[in-house]
């Protein structure tokens, strides 16, 4: 975990060369009708536009980080009014302007951010992290992608988040073509080995893209609510396991999302789904039944060969099980839709560019891309041996 102490707020700062600050006035009436609704948060002043470094995007600004900004385009300690204003996240707040590029501080005669300036004022613990195999995949999914080519983050992101997936070759696309077939073969078809269990226990849902997915009868009315987290269980074995043996492992898992009572499940829906990493991804209403599940899926599938989902917390390091979760809906201000896992591969993609970038500058980056990826998660609370939202980024958002 990446700590820090108040000598931070010690430094000489200045506004960062990385971007523009923009009154909302001012942009384009396009710019301005895709901002409509931030627009109307109190508080709300314009954009942080960047000045084209690979990995930056845009940033809202609201009036107490414009002030600052213009306040500190002369370079000098960090006003007292600030420091009022932020109170006890100073630190924190500060930190994540410096590694984004929004402020920059004094060292040795210069000015410096991002991972040349998180090196100066950041303290390491002593712990490595996590132990197997999903955390090894993870640093090999950040390893892949600091040297992967080109300057796109939604591309990076795209590989990130699909990191060990398997290869779709001719003879699974021949099996798998399809939904039906991945009924048939999985025993979930009418008739098929599984289907009475399912019907019995689970309604079929609307298909979605890449998904077959089911709600559970017993907990119909135990939907929760937007204000609770969601809590994600990932059965990940080798998609030969799944079509093995009568599918037996279908029926192990699903037996076990039944007695547990999750809320819902889903399956990938042709091969390439089912090739993905996280093929299977059970949903419960808390951490307590996905234990249980867990508990059950990992008695149950001794010895079934897994694949593993990266940037998930580990189940038994052997990578067939593992867990995640996304905060409640109403506090998803940093989400657009898309699932914690997706938004954290945009957030890598985005701070391994930047890196990437500085690394390349005449100063050079004293930290590897993917290291600096990691610390600046680490200053949204985020704790990269799991992989989940801490209360901090919960409570700030």
């Amino acid at each position: 975990m990446t700590s820090f102490g108040p000598e931070l707020l010690r430094y000489v700062f200045r506004a960062g060369s990385a971007y523009d600050l923009v009154l909302y006035d001012r942009l384009s009436e396009e710019e301005r009708r895709a901002l409509a609704e931030v627009a109307r948060e109190p508080g709300f002043y314009g954009v942080l536009r960047p000045r084209g470094e690979p990995g930056r995007g845009l940033k809202s600004a609201d009036h107490d980080t414009a002030l600052l900004l213009l306040t500190l385009r002369e370079p000098g300690p960090l006003p007292a009014y600030a420091l009022a204003r932020l109170g006890e996240g100073a630190e924190r707040t500060i930190a994540r302007f410096v590694a984004d590029g929004v402020l920059e501080i004094e060292h040795d005669g210069a000015f410096v951010s991002g991972p040349a300036a998180l090196a100066l004022f950041t303290r390491q613990d002593t712990a490595t992290g996590s132990d197997g195999r999903v955390a090894a995949l993870s640093r090999a999914a950040l390893l892949y992608a600091q040297a992967f080519p080109g300057e796109d983050p939604h591309r990076l992101a795209l590989r990130l988040y699909a990191y060990n997936r398997l290869p779709l070759t001719p003879s699974w696309r021949r099996l798998l073509p399809d939904t039906a077939a991945v009924e048939h073969h999985l025993g979930l078809a009418p008739g098929g080995v599984h289907r009475k269990a399912l019907d019995r226990a689970w309604r079929r849902l609307a298909d979605r893209e890449g998904w077959i997915s089911w709600a559970s009868r017993a907990v119909a009315g135990d939907e929760g609510n937007a204000d609770a987290p969601t809590w994600k269980l990932y059965v990940s074995p080798r998609p030969e396991s799944l079509v093995a043996s009568e599918a037996a492992v279908v029926g192990d898992v699903l037996a076990a999302l039944t007695a547990a009572r999750a809320r819902q499940f889903k399956i990938g829906r042709d091969a390439g789904n089912l090739l993905r990493a996280d093929k299977i991804v059970a949903y419960f209403p808390s951490f307590e039944r996905l234990a249980a599940a867990a508990d059950a899926v990992v008695e149950r599938l001794a010895g079934v060969p897994a694949q593993g989902v990266p940037f998930t917390s580990e189940i038994g390091g052997v990578g067939l099980l593992s867990w995640g979760m996304d905060p409640p809906r109403a506090e998803r201000a940093w989400s657009l839709g898309e699932s914690w896992r997706a938004w954290l591969a945009q957030r890598l993609a985005r701070d391994l560019l930047a890196a990437r970038h500085a690394a390349a500058s005449a100063t050079g980056a004293p930290i590897e891309p993917w290291r600096f990826a990691l610390d600046r998660l680490r200053l949204e609370g985020i704790d990269p041996a799991t992989w989940t939202p801490g209360a901090l980024l919960w409570r700030e958002s």
